[in-house]
């Protein structure tokens, strides 16, 4: 059997990662693969590793620009696909073209979130947005399986999309490079305003991020006296930024507790989660939060918002507040957890146990599974013969 992957949209950040880890831990002579194929472009395929059963196959086009790349996919990816491979996967989630089988994954959920697309206002990322929901909906009830990284995921995609519901879910792993055990976790009392207790907040800077809340919080938390400071890491957003900085200059004209670091490397994420002492996540709109994984693996405390998967993902290895876009509630929840050593590393322990469910191996298998079991399918289907119904099996936690 052959496989065929569409990176032709994977450009940067989780999507390369994801593509990148997957075909690191995959086996795919276990799954009955003889090749893979992948067509992108060359800077996505400098990243993929070497492997003696990889295909990597630059293709000019998609080093251009968003419109060139979809005219390649509508123009050529369906007879490219007929010619090498059994089974197309489409990790980017959007595909119009009429070769099958193929699977798509869901990554992006702000389409098919009204309330956060709403957050942009009139805009041309609204509107984006908008065509995406379209694009991919139409797409998913296309495709022959779609994989979802989370159950909450699947159910709002599959509400707005029409879809059935039975589509694996199949979550990211975590590398090993995050992990470290957790430390014994001291009282407020070891921390001063020349050692404060430093939380981290790792994401991009967006409107639906909600970093501006957690700054406020936190400058609260120092008026009462707390010894707490706030590094903030992530590309941004203009506007998000804007509104970033003007936060953190009314909290902090100093800069001497609330530090925005920008864009960080994803190879040097893992020192930062070493350094930090607890892991603040407010973002009211996730597909994966692959931030909450990395931190649980580095064995640190977490405070973060109970909104979409967050609490499928860390379920009671760490501490919520109910509203991300209330300060207040943000620093009522901190101070609580702040006050709390034995309960921070109870939840640290809980949370680096938990981390070690989520494998790029489990990952890769899953994943490679599911896809010879559709291929399977549409040659079961294409000889005529009927079909055993199975449904597809749902991996952890889902």
């Amino acid at each position: 059997m052959r496989l065929a992957i569409d990176a032709s949209n994977l450009r940067s950040g989780g999507g390369v990662t994801h593509l990148v880890e997957l075909l690191s831990a995959a086996e795919p002579d276990a799954h009955g693969i003889s090749r893979v194929v992948v067509w992108s472009g060359r800077k996505t395929l400098a990243q993929l590793p070497v492997r003696p059963w990889l295909d990597l196959v630059h293709e000019p086009m998609l080093d251009g620009p968003l419109p060139v790349r979809c005219w390649w996919q509508a123009s050529k990816l369906e007879r490219l696909a007929r010619a090498s491979c059994d089974v197309l996967f489409v990790p980017g989630g959007s595909y119009g073209g009429n070769f099958r089988p193929f699977v798509v994954m869901s990554r992006n959920l702000l389409p098919f979130e009204k309330a956060e697309r709403d957050r942009y206002g009139w805009s041309w990322m609204r509107a984006k947005l908008t065509v995406l929901q379209t694009l991919q909906s139409r797409t998913f009830r296309k495709a022959n399986g779609t994989v979802f990284l989370s159950r909450y995921a699947r159910d709002v995609v599959s509400r707005a999309a029409g879809l059935d519901g039975r589509q694996p879910i199949i979550p990211h792993g975590v590398g090993e490079c995050f992990f470290r055990p957790p430390r014994p976790q001291d009282g407020l009392g070891h921390y001063s305003e020349r050692r404060p207790f430093r939380l981290l907040y790792v994401s991009t800077v967006d409107v639906y991020k909600h970093q501006w809340h957690v700054v406020d919080a936190v400058g609260r938390l120092r008026r009462r006296g707390l010894p707490v400071a706030l590094d903030l890491i992530g590309a941004a957003q203009p506007q998000a930024l804007a509104r970033l900085e003007t936060a953190i200059r009314d909290v902090d004209p100093d800069g001497t507790c609330v530090r925005y670091l920008g864009s960080v490397p994803h190879s040097d994420l893992a020192s930062h989660y070493h350094r930090a002492d607890g892991l603040v996540f407010a973002s009211s709109c996730e597909n994966m939060p692959n931030i909450l994984l990395e931190a649980m693996a580095a064995g640190l405390p977490i405070a973060c918002a109970a909104r979409g998967p967050m609490p499928e993902i860390l379920g009671d290895a760490g501490v919520y507040f109910d509203d991300p876009e209330r300060p207040d509630d943000i620093a009522r929840t901190l101070d609580a957890w702040l006050q709390d050593p034995i309960g921070r590393e109870g939840h640290a322990s809980s949370a680096y146990r938990r981390a070690r469910q989520y494998s790029w191996k489990r990952c890769a298998s899953e994943t490679l599974s599911f896809l010879t079991r559709v291929a399977a399918s549409e040659q079961v289907r294409a000889s005529g013969a009927r079909p055993r119904p199975s449904r597809p099996r749902e991996a952890f936690g889902a």
